[in-house]
């Protein structure tokens, strides 16, 4: 049976919890799916259509996120400055450090079970980064990977050039993930200075934008993003009005 992934673009100006909620909504529904699958029959009887496997793509209002392991310190603002310049925080169940998300940035969230394509972590964030790589590549922005890092960077093997593109931050349950990535297309940068970004000192973030010193169209971007992520995952898209899908 050819795998399908049904987008759901909820589109721009969206409150960071208001998406977190629909993310936990989602995870709970398939987790909860497989476990009484388990109970009453193999798991390999399931049937992934009753809640597909779908990829989220938003843009947030301005927020800082600090993961699970992450350190309140990498903050360098206070709150009161933080309100002041409108940017909501959240301490959130996924992995990695604090990160920003905000207008001109593009953001996925994959609910998918892993059971449907491989049950390896290590696999799955190489192959989130393969997408952001062969997606900025048609740009002509050579990106790539960073020794002992996740997400996705440029010259990350020059010192004192290295750029993070790219940010990524995963949680897993019953091999269905949320959260995801956060590719910088259009991004205020500013933002950054005010974190030390994934926990990395002295590194560098960018943007499509900064890179190519011109605005890139955020729905072309989306639209080369979705044709290379069929192509790394060997999946068909399906828009979730298709899927009836809210």
């Amino acid at each position: 049976m050819e795998k399908t992934l049904v987008i759901n673009n909820l589109g721009n100006n969206r409150a960071y919890e208001e998406v977190w909620a629909i993310q936990e909504g989602l995870l709970s529904q398939k987790v909860k799916q497989k476990t009484d699958t388990q109970q009453e029959h193999n798991i390999g009887e399931q049937n992934p259509q009753v809640f597909p496997d779908q990829l989220i793509l938003v843009e947030h209002n301005p927020v800082y996120t600090l993961g699970k392991s992450g350190n309140i310190s990498h903050v360098l603002i206070s709150e009161e400055e933080r309100k002041e310049k409108g940017i909501e925080f959240f301490k959130i169940n996924r992995g990695g450090d604090i990160t920003f998300h905000g207008p001109g940035q593009l953001v996925g969230y994959p609910i998918l079970d892993l059971e449907h394509f491989k049950t390896d972590l290590g696999w799955y964030l190489r192959s989130l980064e393969e997408v952001i790589i062969l997606t900025i590549e048609e740009y002509g922005v050579v990106g790539g990977r960073s020794k002992g890092e996740t997400g996705v960077w440029i010259d990350a093997d020059i010192p004192g050039s290295e750029r993070k593109i790219c940010a990524m931050g995963i949680k897993c349950s019953r091999w269905v993930t949320m959260h995801g990535f956060a590719l910088n297309v259009n991004t205020n940068l500013d933002y950054f200075n005010y974190i030390v970004p994934c926990g990395i000192y002295n590194k560098q973030v960018t943007s499509l934008e900064k890179e190519l010193g011109y605005r890139v169209d955020m729905n072309e971007v989306t639209h080369k993003l979705l044709k290379n992520f069929e192509k790394v995952f060997e999946v068909k898209i399906v828009n979730s009005s298709e899927k009836g899908v809210n």
